[in-house]
């Protein structure tokens, strides 16, 4: 009986030794298959690009690119509240001193903000929230090793020599319709 007891005193320390702050990983997790999200993971294979051609510079910035995790909530008119709700978590996450602020922009009716996770010069994660009120919201996290900010301005480069494969964006084309 005080073996139970110890084992059962270990679990539950271990239980609260867990963070259980929200984070946007756990988030993606929640919501995954959520009738109200389309949920979305890519590769860097969507790029279609031909290596060969590329500079020193532009291969660097592709090689710190792991993948692109997308969350978007469709906005319909029996989810509105519902809208409210998510997107007020959404903001609530990202207002984690985690996520250091690049840039943020915001009119009436829709806004975006740019975040990221890490230093200056390693960052693991860039997170980018837009929203817009007729259509719902999207949480984009950009997901690599060691990225830094040039690296990103170098992808930008790497985007437009790229033929993206299109198939693996089309869940993404319910929410724009």
């Amino acid at each position: 009986m005080k073996s139970v007891y110890n084992i059962a005193l270990l679990f539950s320390l271990f239980l609260f030794s867990c963070n259980s702050e929200p984070t946007l990983q756990k988030y993606f997790v929640e919501n995954t298959e959520n009738k109200n999200f389309i949920a979305l993971d890519v590769s860097p294979g969507i790029l279609n690009v031909d290596k060969t051609k590329l500079s020193l510079e532009q291969k660097i910035a592709l090689q710190s690119f792991n993948k692109m995790n997308v969350l978007a909530f469709k906005l319909n008119d029996a989810n509105k509240a519902q809208f409210e709700v998510e997107r007020a978590k959404v903001n609530l996450i990202l207002k984690d001193k985690k996520y250091q602020q690049l840039m943020k922009f915001s009119s009436g009716k829709e806004g975006a903000s740019v975040s990221y996770v890490g230093s200056d010069e390693h960052i693991e994660e860039f997170v980018l929230f837009a929203n817009r009120k007729e259509n719902g919201f999207a949480v984009v996290r950009i997901l690599g090793k060691d990225m830094n900010p040039t690296n990103i301005v170098t992808m930008m480069s790497v985007l437009q020599q790229s033929n993206i494969d299109l198939e693996q964006l089309k869940p993404l084309q319910q929410l724009m319709k």
